[in-house]
C-alpha cells in the first residue's frame, strides 16, 4: 500500500483526529505509561520496519511495507503525481493555440503549444491512444482539425522505429568487430564507482547493497537453478559496463575506435536524490560536471558525440524534469545530450537517439547450455492457469485498468485467472513471480507508473504469453530485441474497452485455441528467450546472441555508417 499526503494536509488531517477524539493525546499518555518497556519497543521496531516516510519536493511519500524495495510505487521513478507524455513538437507554427496531449494514464498535463515551446498547462478532454498488434489507432475526441497534427506525430514515431531496425546487424556471429573498436571511458569515479559505494544511502529504508553484489546481477537463487539471481530493476547500468569491460572489441586507444562508452551511473545518480529534499540544482550537478568533461576529450569534439553511447538504467522521463517538476534532472534534454545515443529500459517515444532495451530479468545464463537447459523446463512446464496478474492496485484510483483487470481476475472461475497482489508483498520474491509465470498461458501486462514493466521480460523468459492494453508498453520500445509483428509473441487488447467493461478479459483469452498459443510460446522460447536475457559478466556463448551481444552489435553497425 503507498499513499502520497501533502504535508499541510497531513497536519490538518491530525488536528481534525485530535479534534474528534481520534487522537486524545491525554488518553494516549496514560496508555503509554502502562505499556512495558520492552512491548514498546518491539512495537517501535515492527512500525519502523514496515513503514518509510521519505519527502521529495512538495510530498510526503509513506510506503508501507516496502522496505525491501519491491513496492513500485516508491521505487519506480515513473511514480510522480500525474506523469504522462507529451506530444512531440511537430509543425509546431502550424498548430499554434493548439492543446494537445498523449493520455497514456487516467490523466495527465496537457501540452499547449506556443512559439515554438511546450508549456504544461491544464487538463483537457485529450487524445486517446490506443492501439493493435501493429499500428496505433488514433480516435478524435476533441475536433476533426486537429488529428492531422496528432497523425503526424504518430507516423513520426514509426518512421523513426524503422530508422532504429535500419542498423540492426545481419551478422549471426556473437561479435563483429571488422576493425571497429569500442573504447571505454575511464570516468572518474564520482561518475560511477561512487555511487555505487552509497548504496546504503540510495534509499532511505533499504540496504542497496544487495543488489550489487556478484557485479551488480545481486544475490543467486538456488531454487530457480543455475544463472538466477534477485538482480533490480535499475541494476542495468553496473550490469552494462561489466561486459563491456570485456568485449572483444575493446580498444584502449582512442584512435583505433569507432565507438565510445561512457559508463555514467546516471540512474542511480537519480535514485540517490528521489526521495530526499534536494534542489533541483543539486539534482542537475553531477549530469553537468559529465558534460564538462566529456568536452575536454578529443573524441567527443571530433563528432559531436555522436558515436557516443550512454546507457541509462532508468526511464527517460527521470532524465527530462520539466520546470515545474522536483523529479529527476535535466541530462537528456541538455543541448549537448541530442547526438549522442542513449540506451534505456524505457525510451522517450518521440526521440529517434533514444533506444529501448530490456530491462534486466533475473536470469543471467553463463553458457549456451544454460539457456537450452531453461528452454526445456519451459516447454516442459505444466501451465495450470489461463491468466496470471502480478500486480498492485491503484487504491488512489478505481478506474485504473489495473483495478478492473484484478476485479476480472477475482471475478473468474476457479483456475481459470490466479491474481498475486504485489501490494501485500506477494511479488517480494522472485521465485514466487517465476513460478507463477511458468504456470501460466498468458501474463496480463498493463501500464504500470510509466508505459513499460519488468514484469514483461520476467513473464516472456517465463514462455507466459504477454497481454498488452498500450501500444507503448513493448510495440513502441524495443525495436532491436521484439519483432515488428507483435502478433507472433503477445496478445493487444484495448485498454478502453477494458476500462468500460465492454471487453472480459478472461473470457476474450480462453477463445484463443491451444495451438494457437502453443505456437507463441515456442516462439517466444526458441526465438526471443536468448535475445531478452544479459548473460553473466563471464558468460561464453556460441550458439546464442544475448541481449548484450544483440545491442553492442547493433551499436557497431550504426556507427560504422557514419562514415
Amino acid at each position: 500500500m503507498a499513499l502520497s499526503l501533502s504535508k499541510k494536509r497531513s497536519k490538518s488531517w491530525k488536528r481534525a483526529a485530535e479534534e474528534h477524539g481520534f487522537f486524545p493525546s491525554c488518553s494516549i499518555s496514560k496508555l503509554l505509561h502502562r505499556v512495558p518497556l520492552i512491548l514498546l519497543f518491539l512495537v517501535l521496531v515492527f512500525l519502523w520496519s514496515s513503514t518509510t516516510t521519505t519527502i521529495s519536493g512538495h510530498i510526503v511519500h509513506v510506503c508501507v511495507s516496502s522496505r525491501k524495495l519491491n513496492h513500485l510505487y516508491c521505487l519506480s521513478a515513473g511514480a510522480q503525481p500525474n506523469f504522462g507524455i507529451p506530444l512531440p513538437l511537430v509543425n509546431a507554427s502550424s498548430v499554434d493555440d493548439h492543446k494537445l496531449e498523449v493520455s497514456i494514464r487516467e490523466s495527465g498535463p496537457t501540452v499547449d503549444i506556443k512559439d515554438g515551446e511546450a508549456l504544461v498547462t491544464q487538463d483537457i478532454p485529450c487524445y486517446n491512444v490506443q492501439g493493435n498488434k501493429k499500428n496505433l489507432i488514433v480516435h478524435n475526441i476533441v475536433d476533426n482539425n486537429k488529428l492531422s497534427e496528432f497523425e503526424l506525430a504518430v507516423k513520426v514515431l514509426e518512421e523513426q522505429l524503422q530508422v532504429h531496425r535500419s542498423w540492426r546487424s545481419n551478422s549471426k556471429s556473437l561479435t563483429t568487430c571488422d576493425g571497429r573498436g569500442v573504447y571505454v571511458y575511464d570516468l572518474p569515479s564520482k561518475f560511477n564507482k561512487d555511487l555505487v559505494a552509497q548504496c546504503r544511502d540510495i534509499v532511505p529504508w533499504l540496504d542497496f547493497c544487495q543488489f550489487f553484489r556478484n557485479e551488480a546481477l545481486g544475490e543467486p537463487i538456488p531454487k530457480l537453478g543455475k544463472g538466477w539471481y534477485n538482480t533490480h530493476q535499475f541494476s542495468l547500468e553496473p550490469i552494462f559496463h561489466s561486459r563491456v569491460l570485456k568485449h572483444p572489441c575493446r580498444v584502449y586507444n582512442e584512435n583505433e575506435a569507432k565507438l565510445f562508452y561512457v559508463p555514467f551511473y546516471g540512474g542511480l545518480d537519480i535514485l540517490r536524490w528521489n526521495f530526499k529534499n534536494a534542489s533541483p540544482d543539486v539534482k542537475d550537478t553531477l549530469a553537468l560536471e559529465l558534460i564538462a568533461w566529456l568536452k575536454l576529450q578529443k573524441p567527443w569534439a571530433s563528432n559531436s558525440g555522436k558515436d557516443h553511447v550512454f546507457v541509462l538504467g532508468n526511464i527517460s522521463w527521470d532524465f527530462r524534469r520539466k520546470n515545474d517538476s522536483s523529479w529527476g534532472n535535466t541530462f537528456l534534454i541538455l543541448e549537448e545530450m541530442q547526438n549522442p545515443i542513449k540506451l534505456l529500459i524505457e525510451r522517450q517515444p518521440w526521440h529517434v537517439n533514444d533506444i529501448g532495451i530490456p530491462y534486466p530479468t533475473y536470469f543471467h545464463p553463463h553458457s549456451d547450455e544454460d539457456i537450452i537447459s531453461w528452454q526445456f523446463k519451459i516447454i516442459q512446464s505444466s501451465r495450470i492457469n489461463l491468466v496470471s496478474f502480478a500486480a498492485g492496485a491503484r487504491l488512489h484510483s478505481p478506474d485504473n485498468i489495473r483495478s478492473v483487470l484484478i476485479n476480472q481476475c477475482t471475478l473468474a472461475s476457479t483456475g481459470t485467472c490466479k491474481f498475486q497482489n504485489c501490494s501485500s508483498g506477494g511479488c517480494d520474491q522472485p521465485e514466487s513471480l517465476i513460478e507463477l509465470f511458468l504456470e501460466s498461458e498468458f501474463c496480463l501486462q498493463p501500464p504500470g507508473d510509466s508505459p513499460t514493466r519488468k514484469s514483461v521480460f520476467d513473464s516472456l523468459v517465463s514462455g507466459c504469453i504477454p497481454v498488452f492494453f498500450d501500444p507503448l508498453t513493448a510495440y513502441y520500445q524495443y525495436s532491436w530485441h521484439l519483432p515488428e509483428d507483435h502478433g507472433k509473441y503477445s496478445m493487444f487488447i484495448d485498454q478502453e474497452e477494458v476500462r468500460k467493461s465492454k471487453v472480459n478479459v478472461v473470457d476474450w483469452l480462453m477463445k484463443i485455441p491451444k495451438k494457437a498459443r502453443d505456437d507463441m510460446r515456442r516462439y517466444i522460447v526458441y526465438e526471443l528467450l536468448p535475445g531478452l536475457v544479459y548473460g553473466d559478466p563471464s558468460s561464453d556463448f556460441e550458439q546464442f546472441q544475448d541481449s548484450f551481444s544483440i545491442t553492442m552489435n547493433n551499436l557497431l553497425e550504426k556507427v560504422t555508417r557514419l562514415e
